[in-house]
């Protein structure tokens, strides 16, 4: 099974890039199964069930979020009706929505997706550790193949959270800091990791911004208006091919794609 993670989908020009390249991937790399981050998807601020489903439109399969999941009031739309869109899984309990779940698409086996928040330099949550180990007994009982995306600011965390996880799900994928790591690696026990996937949109500014607000916001202080910035629009993310039988990866690598 070939799996593709697209990273953060910032704004109309990162949306604009997956109606415009996915397809193409589609086709060349004869994807299985296509999970994308899509927090920052409205304006580089949140998700609107009208964007979801323009995602779902282009060929995204499963929506997975972070720490702007509550920045569009339209969410909760998403959170009560979409099974297709997770926030992250260690929200305490009585919090709309799911951050876990099986999924069955076309005659393909059975595909567990898990959205799970870091918490170091992070806004405070449960343990993703322990309410992941929960997660990922309870989806084994249903399928071996298992994608993880983890949402976190800090790369020991997510290295490390990739080793408590490997050989009991197939990949572990870093979001959030819209920085596309150079790490990709089948760890010892058959866990596709990378440390963050990048960000889809444009990648002139600042992590997707237009970059003179945050150069005044670095050099007065002062509150600033983040505009999502315009050109050199790409996506990033990476494409894990995976042993069905097992559900151990089989390789996993980066991908950049160039809207033309």
């Amino acid at each position: 099974m070939k799996i593709l993670f697209i990273g953060d989908i910032v704004g109309e020009p990162g949306r604009k890039a997956v109606e415009t390249i996915l397809p193409r991937l589609r086709d060349s790399q004869a994807l299985d199964f296509v999970i994308a981050n899509g927090e920052n998807s409205a304006g580089g601020n949140g998700i609107t069930p009208q964007i979801a489903g323009e995602l779902f439109s282009a060929g995204v399969d499963v929506i997975t979020s972070g720490d702007h999941l509550w920045d569009q009031k339209t969410v909760s739309e998403l959170l009560y009706s979409e099974p297709r869109f997770l926030r992250p899984l260690n929200y305490p309990p009585g919090v709309p929505g799911r951050g876990a779940n099986v999924f069955q698409v076309r005659n393909l086996p059975p595909i567990g997706v898990i959205n799970v928040q870091g918490r170091v330099f992070m806004p405070p949550m449960e343990n993703p550790f322990t309410t992941a180990d929960e997660a990922v007994n309870r989806l084994r009982e249903q399928t071996k193949i298992i994608f993880v995306d983890f949402h976190g600011e800090a790369t020991s965390e997510k290295i490390a959270f990739g080793r408590f996880l490997d050989g009991r799900v197939s990949a572990v994928v870093g979001t959030h800091t819209h920085v596309q790591t150079a790490d990709e690696q089948i760890l010892p026990n058959g866990t596709a990791y990378l440390s963050d996937a990048g960000f889809t949109g444009p990648q002139d500014g600042c992590l997707g911004r237009e970059i003179e607000p945050v150069l005044k916001k670095f050099l007065t202080g002062m509150p600033q208006r983040f505009e999502v910035a315009r050109n050199r629009v790409r996506l990033l993310g990476a494409l894990i091919r995976i042993d069905d039988a097992s559900g151990k990866a089989v390789s996993i690598q980066r991908v950049s794609e160039t809207m033309i």
